[in-house]
């Protein structure tokens, strides 16, 4: 008896679902504030990986860990105060919980909360070409909130549409900016690679 129920425990293991997200997305424009002048934050690339473990599916819906990365390499700052920094990069790590509706079907919605670490780096110089004074790196706290749709493709293969906001505390501009925190919104798509079980 013991037997039987610890093969079962296994093969219920072994069924979970295994997948990675590979998408490409977009950083949205941002306008910040600031009491000695406004910033202009361009949108940017914003390269990222996502793996996800199924470790709960009921007939509406299906439940996943999943941690989410993202990089972007450059986005440009313009504004008014010649002392702010030029650009900044920007890394972000985050693990979270998905909510998927309607799992193996031709389209299934999801929804997915998460938080963890963000990174940013400065330029090194100013927007006057001055040396820039601000910390090269900046590491902050995130929240992630967001949704999208997958699609089956091709046996193993899926696509992916969401969009994420990474609400953070701020990078460090060298100049002062009104509130405390900056929504990072991010629109993307790209392919998922699923194993280790069925939709």
């Amino acid at each position: 008896m013991k037997i039987a129920v610890f093969f079962l425990a296994v093969s219920g293991l072994l069924a979970q679902n295994q997948e990675l997200g590979l998408t490409l997305g977009r950083i949205v424009d941002l306008s910040r504030s600031a009491p000695s002048g406004s910033i202009d934050l361009s949108g940017g690339v914003a390269l990222q990986a996502n793996y996800g473990y199924r470790f709960l599916r009921t007939k509406h819906a299906a439940y996943s860990a999943e941690i989410h990365f993202l990089a972007n390499g450059q986005r440009t700052i313009a504004s008014s105060n010649p002392a702010a920094t030029r650009d900044v990069a920007t890394a972000f790590v985050t693990p979270g919980l998905r909510v998927k509706l309607r799992p193996g079907k031709r389209i299934s919605p999801y929804g997915v909360v998460g938080g963890g670490y963000a990174l940013y780096e400065q330029s090194f110089f100013r927007l006057d070409g001055a040396s820039n004074q601000a910390p090269r790196f900046t590491h902050r706290g995130a929240f992630m909130y967001g949704g999208g749709v997958d699609t089956p493709l091709w046996r193993w293969i899926g696509l992916r549409f969401e969009v994420r906001d990474f609400y953070t505390g701020n990078p460090s501009f060298n100049i002062p900016v009104n509130n405390s925190g900056q929504h990072n919104v991010v629109a993307g798509g790209g392919f998922v690679l699923r194993w280790g079980g069925h939709e």
